[in-house]
Order: structure tokens, then sequence, then C-alpha cells
């Protein structure tokens, strides 16, 4: 598992296919902030509130100034059918290597129920314009951390 990432580290560029098997670079975003975030799989309940309270705060998010990626190990197939169910605007991108989720250290050991096992972490990352880590969230919940990331960013609601 690579090292967890902090305030001032550089973000580590990729390259993943979207939904539609279109290229996404985070280098395509560079002079903006952009929320990354990490998410174990489309069409599960967790994952599926979290992608939809992105979606329904997406326009305050755009307005200050934010872009939203939302990455997982599904494939691409399985991403355009989690946007068509759910009405997703922002985009989606499949890394099912796990080679982005890994050196971003959003996959590796993680408790389960009391369990250790391999698997995504759940996390939240803010870019700043200049491709630098300005937020880290490691082992975030599903459920309300879009209203928290809102409220941390000083987004108006």
């Amino acid at each position: 598992m690579s090292e967890r990432l902090s305030p001032g580290d550089a973000a580590p560029d990729f390259t993943l296919p979207d939904s539609t098997g279109a290229k996404v670079s985070l280098s395509d975003f560079r002079g903006q902030y952009v929320i990354v975030y990490f998410y174990p799989a489309a069409g599960t309940p967790g994952c599926t509130k979290q992608a939809c309270d992105f979606r329904d705060n997406l326009a305050e998010l755009n307005d200050a100034g934010y872009q939203v990626l939302g990455i997982s190990p599904d494939k691409p197939e399985k991403l355009a059918k989690f946007v068509d169910a759910e009405s997703l605007t922002f985009p989606l991108l499949a890394d099912p290597d796990k080679t982005v989720l890994t050196e971003w250290a959003a996959f590796g050991e993680k408790k389960n129920y009391g369990r250790v096992v391999q698997g995504v972490i759940r996390s939240t990352f803010v870019v700043d314009p200049e491709g630098k880590i300005a937020n880290a969230f490691y082992n975030v919940r599903a459920t309300g951390h879009v209203a928290k990331l809102i409220r941390d960013l000083g987004v108006s609601a």
C-alpha cells in the first residue's frame, strides 16, 4: 500500500476511462479545484447514496469552482449502467487494476465488520489548481460526507 497523501503533496496524475470509454486525465483539470473521490463499487447502497449526494450538490460545488471525479475498480460498462440508473452528471472513472487507487492509498487493508480485509478505502481528496493535495480524507462515511465536505470547504448551502 502507498503512503497516505497529505495536504501539500503532489496529486498523482492519472488517465482513466470514464463510463463512455473516453479517457479523462487529472491534468485536464489543471487550473481548477477538483474533488477526487474513491468508492468501492457502483450500484451498492452506500456508493449510490454518496454518488447521489454529489449529484444533488454538483451545481453548488461547480458554482464554487469545484469539479467532481469519482473513481472505483468497476469497468466502464458497469459505470455506464450506474450513471444511467442514477442520472449522474459528473465523470465516473474506471480503475479495474487498482493502480490509481493504490497510488492514492485508497486501496489496502481496512476493517470490515471487525475483520481486516483488502479493499477500497472510501476516500476523498481536494486537488488545488496547481495539482497539489489541498485536503485528504480517508475512511469517510458514505452518508453525510458530501454535506460535511461542503461545510469544510466553506461552500454556501
